[in-house]
């Protein structure tokens, strides 16, 4: 459960991370991509361990709730659902559609750089 946390706390960061005050970027950078402890945090700022935890669970909510609003990763990870599809079932149909194959990385290739 905590990994499947992190890893959505990072999916979400990297979304909406601009939308984020430095302060919050900063401890949310720390905490789940850089794994530091609240402890950590805390000492690297000065402020409390207490003070922290505060910050991260607001900041959490903020960021479920810009997810909830305009759905950019699920949006994303749908996007990237159907072109796998779509490779999986060229690949097998029309293995010889140079045309087709090549749209088909074309999208692969716009969706790696979003």
């Amino acid at each position: 459960m905590e990994l499947e946390k992190t890893n959505q706390m990072n999916a979400l960061f990297e979304f909406y991370e601009s939308l984020l005050t430095e302060k919050q970027q900063s401890y949310m950078q720390l905490y789940y991509a850089d794994d530091f402890s609240l402890g950590e945090i805390a000492e690297e700022f000065g402020v409390s361990r207490q003070a922290v935890y505060d910050n991260i669970k607001r900041t959490e909510h903020i960021l479920k709730e810009y997810e909830r609003k305009l759905h950019n990763v699920a949006d994303f990870l749908h996007g990237e659902e159907i072109i796998n599809e779509l490779s999986a079932y060229v690949s097998e149909k029309y293995p010889a559609d140079e045309k087709l194959i090549d749209l088909i990385n074309g999208l692969q290739a716009e969706k790696e750089e979003e």
